[in-house]
């Protein structure tokens, strides 16, 4: 069965950093994290006051709770109400957290980072790379920092004992689980991806209780991905989700989770810092598949490489 976000660990938990290391301290960091995985599943009213905190994280911290009520057009209890959505124990918590968050902001944009993600019409190209490059960075950086180990590690082991492993997802969530069937396919596992919704469904539907069902939905509110979840799981098959928000829908259909803390400020559409963040978890499965038979997985990449390795061009021109 899929686990409650209690069960899968809070994003807000009072892990230390190593602060010799420059790491940030973990509750700073996630409080932003846990609040954008939150918002699809909070009501209206909340709603306005989690965009409000995304906005201004800085601003929000030095207000009180009766500014933000008003900027917000809500009340007071509902700014409670959202702190307490998003694993706070009430406002002044929220305001601590984001001030330390506010801070690490600060630190990023003195080291050069960019102020903002959002790409402008008046960016110029080098103000768009500067940009998606931060973007990126940030999106591996924190689906890395907010990762659930523990969870990873039962994926892993359950990919690693899988008879056959099927893989799903649509559009770029499509290439991605591409990109792991590729890889788990390189070291000798049984694997598939199905592009296709009609040959996806038709897939699961012949799954049985030793296979694997692993999808990817940055929203996880994609109708098609989660259908397929739904036959794999009817058929006895251990069903994984990999989306952004541990309360969508495709959280009710999956017995493992695992959730990236990828944020997409403009160009949505292009699928850009999610992909990013999909396919460095996509990277850690795979390494920790691999890991679980090192000299076999070693010897399968060897060969699968020298197998092409004749269609390679010659460095020479002739």
């Amino acid at each position: 069965m899929s686990q409650t976000a209690d069960d899968r660990g809070s994003t807000t938990g009072d892990h230390s950093a190593d602060e010799g290391g420059g790491r940030r301290p973990v509750r700073a960091l996630s409080v932003l994290i846990k609040i954008r995985r939150a918002l699809p599943s909070l009501r209206p009213a909340e709603q306005r006051v989690a965009q409000a905190v995304l906005d201004d994280p800085a601003g929000v911290s030095e207000s009180s709770i009766t500014t933000v009520a008003k900027l917000c057009e809500t009340s007071e209890t509902t700014v409670l109400r959202f702190c307490r959505a998003v694993g706070l124990a009430g406002y002044p918590e929220l305001r601590i957290a984001l001030a330390r968050a506010a801070q690490w902001e600060e630190t990023d944009q003195d080291n050069g980072a960019p102020i903002t993600g959002r790409i402008s019409q008046t960016d110029s190209l080098s103000d768009v790379v500067s940009k998606i490059a931060y973007a990126d960075s940030r999106a591996i950086a924190d689906t890395a920092r907010a990762l659930d180990v523990q969870m990873l590690e039962r994926v892993v082991d359950t990919l690693a004992a899988a008879r056959r492993i099927d893989v799903f997802g649509t559009g770029a969530s499509g290439l991605v689980a591409q990109d792991l069937h590729h890889k788990l396919h390189r070291i000798g596992l049984t694997s598939f991806s199905w592009p296709d919704s009609h040959l996806a469904l038709t897939a699961a539907a012949v799954l049985k209780p030793d296979d694997v069902a692993l999808a990817f939905s940055h929203s996880g509110t994609t109708s098609d991905t989660i259908d397929v979840l739904k036959v794999a799981r009817r058929h006895g098959a251990t069903t994984i989700a990999v989306t952004n928000f541990d309360h969508s829908p495709i959280s009710q259909h999956c017995d493992l989770l695992l959730v990236t803390a990828a944020h997409e400020a403009a160009f949505r559409s292009g699928a850009m810092s999610s992909r990013i963040a999909q396919l460095a978890l996509v990277d850690c499965i795979f390494a920790g598949v691999a890991q679980r038979s090192y000299e076999e997985s070693v010897e399968a990449i060897e060969s699968s490489y020298a197998a092409v390795e004749s269609r390679h061009l010659s460095s020479r021109t002739h």
